[in-house]
C-alpha cells in the first residue's frame, strides 16, 4: 500500500502538450488528477480517450465542443462537466482559464498526448 503524501502543485514537474496549456499531474492507481492552466486563446482540438473524465474549472470558462453533433456547452467557474470515455470533445478558452481535471483510469497521455 502506498504511503499518503501530500503535494503542492507548484512543486509537481509541469508539461505542456500544446501551445498555451500548462499542466501538472498526480497519478494513483486507478485514478489521476491534473492542474491545467489553459491561456486566452488555448483550443484544445476535438478528440476521445478511454478515460473517463471530470473537468472541475476553478477559474475563468470554458467552452467545449461536445460528441459528433458538435454540442456547444459553456463551463464557467465553480462547475463540473462529466465526460463519458470515448466522447469527442475540444474546448476553448475565451479567457486564462484553471482546471482539475480527473481521468480514470490513469494514463501516460490522453487525447491530446497523442498529436
Amino acid at each position: 500500500m502506498a504511503t499518503p503524501t501530500p503535494q503542492r502543485w507548484i512543486d509537481v514537474t509541469a508539461d505542456s502538450p500544446m501551445a498555451l496549456l500548462e499542466r501538472r499531474r498526480v497519478v494513483g492507481e486507478k485514478v489521476m488528477i491534473s492542474h491545467v492552466t489553459l491561456h486566452q486563446g488555448c483550443d484544445v482540438p476535438i478528440h476521445s480517450h478511454e478515460n473517463e473524465q471530470f473537468t472541475c474549472v476553478m477559474s475563468g470558462r470554458l467552452e467545449f465542443t461536445l460528441g459528433d453533433e458538435r454540442r456547444k456547452v459553456m463551463v464557467n467557474a465553480g462547475e463540473v462537466l462529466h465526460l463519458p470515455g470515448n466522447l469527442p470533445h475540444g474546448a476553448y478558452a475565451p479567457e486564462e482559464t484553471t482546471v482539475l481535471d480527473v481521468f480514470a483510469p490513469p494514463s501516460a497521455g490522453t487525447g491530446i498526448d497523442r498529436r
